[in-house]
């Protein structure tokens, strides 16, 4: 791929990409956990946890691996416990990574569209975007609720695209995991990675995209407006 590239929309991540909300998520966690009477793992656990959803964080949270189910009972008790806590504490801790606002506030300047796609439930991100100053940014926030597919299916990349009336191969798709760029693969769009995010751990490096850049500012850098 040739830089700078040309595009009409950017779309954004938030759990990891534009806000380290892990804090948040582990503070909950850790809320949880101590209800019932069961040892919370560490932060740096928890960060490898996130990026499908709070439902499937808190199962692994409960049962300490990426993939199992826990027991449907103690599941049941446990969820809206772990959903109480988050929502009372939703943007306690969280804040934006560096170079986000300035980021924002290139790609705004530029004219492009301006899109935040997460697997995160409404009713956690509107106010979360809200209380950390950045839900006016938007002109379009997908949650992981709002669609019936979410990353890393291409629904809601391609919903994206309708809605701003632009070809898949003009919207750019900035994240931090392996679920955003294989979004952006299945849709057809380019995407970066930032570094800093919730990759299960791993590095960005590995995964299939066309650039890792430090911050959204740095990504900002490597796009024009298409005409």
């Amino acid at each position: 791929m040739e830089f700078p590239i040309k595009i009409k929309a950017v779309v954004i991540d938030l759990d990891g990409t534009l806000l380290n909300t892990a804090p948040d998520l582990a503070y909950a966690a850790e809320l949880m956990m101590a209800e019932l009477g069961m040892p919370a793992p560490p932060l740096d656990t928890i960060k490898t946890y996130i990026g499908n959803g709070v439902s499937r964080l808190a199962k692994r949270v409960l049962t300490g691996d990426m993939d199992a189910e826990p027991d449907t009972e103690l599941f049941a008790r446990a969820f809206p416990i772990y959903e109480k806590h988050y929502g009372e504490n939703v943007s306690k801790y969280s804040r934006p990574f560096d170079g986000v606002v300035a980021g924002l506030e290139a790609f705004r300047a530029m004219g492009v569209h301006i899109a935040c796609i997460t697997n995160k439930a409404e009713k956690y991100t509107i106010p979360l975007l809200r209380d950390t100053g950045l839900l006016d940014y938007f002109e379009l926030v997908l949650s992981g609720d709002a669609l019936p597919k979410r990353k890393p299916d291409p629904m809601p990349l391609l919903h994206a695209c309708k809605h701003f009336g632009i070809e898949p191969s003009e919207l750019l798709l900035i994240g931090d995991s392996l679920n955003d760029t294989q979004a952006a693969r299945a849709a057809g769009c380019p995407v970066f990675c930032v570094p800093y995010g919730y990759n299960r751990g791993r590095a960005v490096s590995e995964l299939d995209l066309d650039a890792v850049t430090p911050t959204l500012l740095d990504a900002s850098k490597l796009v024009v407006k298409a005409n």
